[in-house]
């Protein structure tokens, strides 16, 4: 997900996206557990994202 993209996107959008990833996240993690992870580079990609909406969030709240 780019940040340009992120940035058109409201408040309430990005909130219900950072619940999503974050789920996602879990569920990765659960499946690192258990041994079932496919694509190890996923969750450094979902941790990423997730840094992304909270910073644009950030950004927002500030103006």
């Amino acid at each position: 997900m780019k940040a340009n993209e992120l940035r058109k996107k409201t408040k309430d959008e990005l909130t219900t996206m950072l619940v999503d990833l974050s789920r996602e996240k879990f569920n990765l993690r659960m499946q690192k557990g258990t041994g079932q992870l496919a694509k190890p580079d996923q969750v450094k990609k979902v941790r990423r994202d997730i840094a992304r909406v909270n910073t644009l969030m950030n950004e927002k709240s500030r103006a």
